[in-house]
C-alpha cells in the first residue's frame, strides 16, 4: 500500500494551519464504496422499469456491463485514506424488503459491505492518524425514512462521539480542529439536519455528466468564472457515459474511459490553486483514485498558499 500522504495534513508547513479547511485543496473519492459493489445485488428502486425489464430479461450480459461501469474505485476505503483522500462522496441505502436495519452503499445497485461496517474502519483509522481530518458526505438514502435516519444518525453520533464537528464550529482551520479533537466533518443531505448539531448541511457537487476530459473541464471552467461557492464545494472529475455509447462499445469500462481521459485531466488539476479567490478551487475527486495520482497532485496545490520568501520575491523583480 502507497501511504506516502497518510498523514499530509499534518505535514503541511506551519504556516498552513491556520487556513480553514474550505480554502485548502482537498483530494476526495466519488462514489467511494464502489470497490465493492455486488454483482448480484437488486437494482435500485429508482431505476427505470424499462430498465429493471431488461435487466430480468437478459440478466447474464446486462449485470457484467453494470458492474463495470458503475465501479469508479479499485481501493478500500482504509487504503484510499492511507492514499490521501479526505472527502468521501457515500451514498446510502436500505435495500427493498430488507427486514433488517442494515444499510449499504449503492451505485444502481447495493455494496456487500454494510455502511456501519465501514466507518467503523473510518473510525479506527482516524485514531492511528489523530491530525488527520475527513469529510463524510452522506447523500441519496434511498428507502430510509425518518426512523432509519435517527438510527443511522445515532448510530453515527455514537461511532464518532467527540470527533464530530459540530455545525456551529465558526473555525475549521487544521490547528483549530487539532485542539479540539474534532476529526470528521459530517455532511448529510437531508432536511433532518436542522435537528442534529453534529451533522452539516449537504456540499455542492460540481457534476459535469460528460464522457470527455474536455467536456468536464469546460463545465468545471464554467463553474469557476460563477465565483466559489461559500464553504466547503467539490469540483468533479468524474467522467459518465450516456446508455447509448455503453451500448456501442461493450469492450469499454469507466476505467478505460476515465485512463484514456487522465492526461488531460492531470494537466488541468496542475493549474488549479486553492485559497479564498473567486477562480480557486477547494476538494477535487475523481474516480479511481488508487492508481491515478490525483491525490498528490491535489495535496501539491496547497504549496501554491505559501507565502514568498523575500529571496523568492526580489528574484520575481
Amino acid at each position: 500500500m502507497d501511504v506516502s500522504n497518510q498523514d499530509w495534513m499534518s505535514a503541511l508547513p506551519e504556516e498552513l494551519w491556520d487556513i480553514p479547511l474550505t480554502e485548502l485543496a482537498i483530494p476526495g473519492s466519488h462514489d467511494a464504496m464502489s470497490y465493492c459493489l455486488d454483482i448480484n445485488s437488486p437494482l435500485l428502486g429508482s431505476e427505470s422499469d424499462v430498465f429493471r425489464l431488461l435487466d430480468k430479461l437478459f440478466y447474464c450480459f446486462t449485470r457484467p456491463i453494470i458492474f463495470k461501469w458503475v465501479t469508479t474505485q479499485d481501493k478500500s476505503i482504509e487504503e484510499q485514506l492511507s492514499k490521501g483522500i479526505r472527502f468521501f462522496d457515500l451514498r446510502v441505502a436500505h435495500k427493498p424488503n430488507d427486514l433488517s436495519d442494515d444499510l449499504y452503499f449503492t451505485h444502481v445497485i447495493y455494496t456487500h459491505l454494510t455502511v456501519l461496517k465501514t466507518l467503523e474502519c473510518v473510525a479506527y483509522w482516524l485514531n492511528s492518524h489523530p491530525k488527520e481530518v475527513v469529510i463524510l458526505a452522506c447523500s441519496h438514502f434511498e428507502g430510509m425514512d425518518d426512523e432509519r435516519h435517527e438510527l443511522f444518525i445515532s448510530c453515527l453520533k455514537k461511532l464518532f462521539g467527540p470527533k464530530l464537528c459540530p455545525r456551529k464550529e465558526s473555525v475549521l482551520s487544521l490547528r483549530s480542529l487539532w485542539a479540539s479533537g474534532y476529526q470528521v466533518i459530517l455532511s448529510y443531505d437531508s432536511q433532518l439536519v436542522a435537528r442534529h448539531p453534529q451533522l452539516w448541511p449537504a456540499i455542492p457537487y460540481w457534476w459535469a455528466n460528460k464522457k470527455t476530459a474536455q467536456e468536464v473541464i469546460n463545465y468545471l471552467d464554467w463553474n469557476k468564472d460563477l465565483g466559489r461557492p461559500e464553504g466547503f464545494f467539490v469540483s468533479g472529475l468524474n467522467l459518465t457515459a450516456p446508455r447509448a455509447y455503453i451500448a456501442k462499445n461493450p469492450k469499454e469500462s469507466l476505467r478505460t474511459l476515465t485512463f484514456r481521459n487522465w492526461e488531460c485531466l492531470r494537466k488541468w488539476v496542475e493549474e488549479q490553486k486553492p485559497g479564498s479567490d473567486p477562480n480557486s478551487l477547494n476538494i477535487i475527486a475523481g474516480d479511481f483514485v488508487g492508481p491515478l495520482p490525483l491525490c498528490s497532485l491535489v495535496i501539491a496545490l496547497n504549496h501554491k498558499l505559501r507565502p514568498k520568501s523575500s529571496t523568492q520575491m526580489r528574484q520575481q523583480y
